[in-house]
């Protein structure tokens, strides 16, 4: 290992013997007092490498009891793929167009996987998570309404939460759906109450209870048999066909690419000791991309499902009246219809139960992601009840407003705008992960190859180039077409244009923007270098 020799004629550090056997990495680093890497990247990156291992045999231990050591992360941050946004855009999806969306659900679990293995080797190869990588590398001003942004995509992940649960609460018990959201707050004190007993316990509990409901769905799934043709026709042959497909389409996306994810996922990882080597760094990496790979793919068959019941139901041709009258306002409060063959009359209760188990789930990942960004961003920490009282009562306030004046399908429709919210929020932070899993100043030698740069630019260019293109042709159609009056025409446009400018130079800043502040600190190059000074 080469010692770090810098050269100050510039601003750059020029390290010439790199661990991976002599080739040089430089790196852009500013060298003022006031700009250059925190005290406190130093200081936690060298807590986090200098870890022992778990004992002295840690890596003469069987591949899988090594891979077992790593599962969590990946599923925690999987039951957010089933959360009640999930669910009320699946079942619209799949109500109002067949099966010809479930394209998207596929694009969008394959893109999750790629965006949530890079923000789990992220938090591996820098020992920091995202917002703490944002906090460091951006200009305070950029910092701050980054932080503001993070914060508004973990209330609108929270809406669908409080609706659901009200939903859920209202099939058991009958209450309407205004008081079921009043409630929420209290099954926060009882979701809190119970992490008493271990988070563990806690989620293997909520686990059990969602995949109850996937159960459910996958023995619909059997007894309605949707064509298999017209499944797999939707899963490879994109299509926006029909009146809102392409907002459904966009709100499906949010639900399924969650930008608190990101955060949550980087973070997570930091929970289980990884060895101070190059092979220790590794290994991690592809145990967490597999645990990933496993949760997600239970999660996008889940989806399926549920989009595959909703499509063959409500587009059978020998369909109800009754049923029809359904399918055409069809939300997650009247959706338990769906499971009567399969459950019969118990369909409600079990849907009710699963539902709420649902909300309580996506919860747990909104409280650690928000006490994760505050954390990150503010360097400020919070205790998990203040913080999830705190989200819960600003996400309480439109959920509230919306099921007084339009009942559970005004608070329904709230859900599809939420997600998409997400689905508009998530170049704020895909970008700086994209951007940073690919700089050798953040991972070193761990960044992205050429192939997994090219394929998350393109896919991610092509989710915000869609976000963009609806922003604009909804909101040029609204105006053509509303009867509000010219002048208040005018004077919306005048807010609302420059608002979406502002969206499009704040996405291309953050594109082209070149990382300056080094945060990647260099691994031993074997086991038996433990001790080695870097």
């Amino acid at each position: 290992m080469g010692s770090l020799q810098q050269q100050q004629g510039g601003d750059v550090a020029v390290i010439p013997q790199s661990w991976g056997g002599g080739s040089n990495r430089i790196a852009a680093l500013n060298v003022e007092p006031d700009t250059t890497t925190p005290q406190s990247f130093s200081d936690n990156n060298s807590k986090r490498f200098n870890d022992k291992h778990d004992g002295p045999n840690h890596d003469q231990k069987p591949g899988w009891r090594k891979f077992l050591s790593f599962i969590g992360p990946g599923f925690l941050v999987s039951l957010a793929y089933l959360d009640p946004g999930n669910l009320e855009t699946d079942l619209q999806a799949g109500a109002s167009h067949g099966y010809e969306l479930l394209w998207v659900v596929l694009i969008g679990l394959v893109f999750a996987l790629i965006i949530q293995s890079l923000a789990a080797n992220l938090g591996v190869s820098t020992g920091k998570h995202l917002s703490e990588l944002c906090k460091a590398e951006y200009p305070r001003m950029v910092k701050y309404c980054l932080w503001i942004l993070a914060e508004i995509v973990v209330i609108a992940a929270d809406i669908p939460e409080v609706i659901g649960t009200a939903f859920g609460l209202n099939i058991l018990f009958n209450i309407p759906v205004w008081v079921g959201v009043l409630l929420t707050g209290l099954s926060t004190l009882l979701l809190l109450g119970l992490q008493r007993y271990g988070v563990r316990k806690l989620e293997m509990l909520i686990a059990v209870l969602v995949f109850v409901m996937a159960g459910c769905f996958f023995g619909e799934m059997s007894y309605v048999k949707p064509p298999a043709s017209g499944v797999v026709k939707g899963m490879f042959v994109p299509k926006l066909n029909g009146q809102g497909a392409t907002g459904d389409a966009i709100a499906l996306l949010g639900a399924l690419v969650m930008p608190h994810n990101l955060f949550l996922h980087s973070a997570l990882v930091l929970s289980r000791k990884v060895p101070n080597s190059v092979r220790g760094v590794n290994d991690a990496c592809r145990y967490f991309l597999i645990e990933s790979g496993i949760a997600l793919f239970v999660a996008f068959l889940i989806n399926v499902a549920v989009v595959s019941v909703s499509a063959a139901v409500c587009t059978a041709d020998n369909i109800s009246s009754a049923n029809q009258k359904r399918c055409n306002d069809l939300n997650l409060n009247s959706a338990s219809f769906l499971l009567q063959n399969v459950l019969g009359k118990s369909s409600k209760a079990l849907y009710a139960v699963a539902l709420l188990a649902s909300g309580q789930s996506s919860t747990i990942t909104g409280t650690y992601a928000g006490q994760f960004i505050m954390q990150g961003f503010l360097n400020l920490k919070m205790k998990k009840w203040v913080r999830n009282i705190m989200t819960r009562c600003i996400a309480i306030t439109p959920s509230l407003v919306v099921s007084i004046i339009g009942g559970s399908q005004g608070a329904g429709r709230l859900i599809i705008i939420a997600s998409m919210i997400l689905s508009f929020e998530l170049p704020f932070a895909l970008i700086p992960l994209l951007k940073f899993s690919s700089s050798s100043t953040k991972m070193g030698p761990y960044k992205n190859s050429i192939i997994i740069i090219v394929i998350s630019w393109i896919l991610g260019i092509g989710i915000i180039g869609i976000n963009v293109y609806y922003l604009i042709t909804s909101f040029v159609d609204w105006l053509i077409h509303n009867d509000v009056p010219k002048v208040g025409n005018v004077f919306i446009g005048i807010i609302v244009f420059p608002l979406m400018a502002i969206y499009i130079i704040a996405v291309i800043y953050l594109t082209f923007r070149k990382d300056i502040v080094v945060t990647y600190v260099e691994p031993q190059k074997d086991e038996a270098a433990d001790t080695q000074v870097v």
